[in-house]
């Protein structure tokens, strides 16, 4: 693992925006397309505000979710909202979004479409994670259904999980360990003084089953800004 501090925010937007340039365009000048995975949430925003601007080959580079909340983009909880507003813009609107929520489905059943879409995009050329205080990353949180399932070697590409916040279960599709792992640029960005305290707490755990975490920092690049 390693890890990088920057004196501010701003200044980690734009460095890890050169760092996903750069990678994708390695990608693509070897393979002609490139995949990029990012999460929702507020801080990867200002990085999709920089990143969205890079002179790429859009065209060929694939967008697609760490993970996603089983809503429709209409809703302002939605990812891939969040991503066509914040990083399908400028240069970048030329990328093709890979979507997760299909309206009207079961997430179970989707598991297996999901799988055929992402196979030509496997692996993923560059990754974005983010964390939470509680050390998840993606949706994989600790003690949640299907942790277990998406951790596993042989998980499927995506794996629904069941978050349970104030007696309501809240589906969402995440990513799981395999996927993630199998990335070949992996960036996690986070910031503040407690989540840098999380992530040691994790390294120091180990267990991906109590810090989901801990089983994706193997070759990642830590970015941390105050």
């Amino acid at each position: 693992m390693k890890f990088i501090e920057y004196p501010d925010q701003d200044m980690m937007a734009i460095d890890v925006a050169n760092h996903l340039a750069g990678e994708l365009n390695e990608q693509l000048m070897i393979n002609q397309t490139a995949s990029l995975a990012v999460p929702g949430g507020g801080t990867p925003g200002p990085i999709f505000d920089v990143l969205c601007a890079a002179d790429l080959d859009w065209a060929n580079v694939t967008v697609l979710l760490t993970d996603e909340r089983w809503v429709p983009e209409t809703d302002a909880h939605s990812n891939a909202r969040l991503i066509r507003e914040r990083l399908l813009t400028s240069r970048a609107a030329a990328a093709t979004l890979l979507p997760v929520y299909t309206d009207g489905a079961d997430p179970d059943d989707c598991i297996g479409p999901l799988e055929v879409g992402m196979r030509p995009h496997l692996p993923l050329s560059v990754l974005v994670l983010g964390m939470g205080g509680d050390m998840h990353t993606a949706s994989l949180f600790p003690g949640s259904n299907g942790l277990k399932q998406a951790l596993d070697d042989d998980a499927p590409s995506y794996y629904p999980i069941q978050q349970d916040g104030a007696g309501v279960v809240n589906w969402r599709m995440s990513m799981t360990l395999p996927v993630l792992n199998g990335a070949m640029n992996k960036h996690l960005v986070i910031t503040g003084t407690d989540k840098r305290a999380a992530l040691e707490r994790a390294q120091q755990i180990n267990d991906p089953m109590l810090a989901p975490i801990s089983g994706v920092l193997q070759g990642m690049t830590v970015h941390w800004a105050e």
